[in-house]
């Protein structure tokens, strides 16, 4: 007889992060829903992550092994490619998850039809009174960022709500979303990818609800480092290709415009002690960080004739106009001193 598949997918992408991977899974083993499977993408890794999937714990979950790094995007299209779930949960391999959170997140999906994408209340796992993201928000340069990053968590986003899209880090996606628009971009490789993906099922019709009650708790910058160059660029020249392949022509030909008050205003925030730009400074160094960042100006210039060409296939799938494309970034804008003057 066939077996019958699980409600929901859950793929977690690990790259040489033993330790929490074993923490994520625990985690899972808590849920109070239990019809799902674990899919785990491993990119390489050189630790003991492949000894940790075959130890007797975790035997039912389903290893994708790959013998490099092929990065977060292409990770999860494997994950999502062999799932077999009528959902598919992205949870990142430094994520702890709250015993109800697939539960919650199952109930707010399947309110409605036209939801496509739920989010998590993300809370950092070193202070757990301090939000991480809260679904996502835009600058209309194509930088994003997690709603409410660095706030106390005062119950302030305790109430189911749309947002723009949810964060990669612990969300939930219908299957049919993915049938429909693809999954992730993979030329992004990581940064960036959720919000490309969110946008795109956006303007494909799809919405998205925050679920306060799905609890993930988030080991931040676990990855590669909070101020690794590779970071740095991968998100700067990953908000310029967002930008090229998805925000209509009105909005795109201003970048240059948003850009520019984005440094000014980074620069004006640094003056005064406050943002990102003092603590990256302070690892990188001045001439590395401009170094970094001048490199992510290159190659994004170099892949942008890619991105143009791909606007054609958004276009295919475009159930929003340009004007309610434009309106939908308005909405889910964030202020221009909130992006600079806080923590990511």
């Amino acid at each position: 007889m066939p077996v019958s598949s699980p409600a929901v997918s859950v793929v977690i992408v690990n790259w040489n992060r033993h330790d929490l991977l074993r923490a994520c899974l625990l985690s899972l083993r808590q849920q109070s829903f239990r019809d799902f499977e674990i899919i785990v993408v491993d990119n390489g890794s050189t630790d003991a992550s492949l000894e940790l999937l075959r130890s007797e714990p975790f035997r039912g979950v389903r290893p994708i092994l790959n013998p490099v790094n092929r990065g977060y995007c292409a990770g999860n299209n494997q994950g999502i490619g062999v799932a077999r779930g009528e959902f598919i949960a992205l949870l990142n391999n430094d994520a702890e998850a709250e015993p109800r959170w697939l539960e919650q997140l199952l109930g707010a999906i399947r309110s409605d039809k036209k939801i496509g994408m739920a989010a998590s209340k993300i809370l950092t796992w070193e202070n757990r009174g301090i939000i991480d993201k809260v679904g996502h928000l835009i600058y209309p340069d194509g930088q994003n960022r997690g709603r409410g990053t660095g706030e106390p968590d005062h119950g302030q986003y305790d109430r189911v709500e749309e947002t723009a899209w949810p964060d990669g880090c612990a969300g939930l996606y219908r299957r049919s979303l993915f049938e429909q628009i693809g999954g992730f971009d993979e030329d992004f490789f990581a940064y960036a990818d959720d919000a490309e993906l969110g946008l795109r099922a956006r303007i494909a019709g799809w919405r998205c609800l925050y679920v306060p009650t799905a609890v993930v708790y988030h080991h931040t910058g676990a990855t590669l480092g909070r101020y690794s160059q590779e970071r740095l660029f991968l998100i700067e020249r990953n908000r310029l290709w967002l930008a090229a392949k998805l925000f209509p022509w009105s909005l795109l030909v201003l970048n240059p415009v948003y850009f520019a008050l984005r440094v000014a205003a980074t620069a004006l925030a640094a003056l005064n002690s406050r943002g990102e730009l003092p603590r990256a400074a302070s690892h990188l160094g001045a001439f590395g960080l401009i170094k970094c960042l001048l490199k992510a100006q290159w190659a994004a210039l170099a892949g942008l004739p890619a991105m143009l060409r791909k606007r054609r296939a958004v276009n295919a799938l475009r159930k929003l106009s340009a004007a309610e494309t434009v309106a939908l970034i308005q909405r889910f804008r964030i202020p221009l001193m909130d992006l600079v003057g806080g923590s990511r």
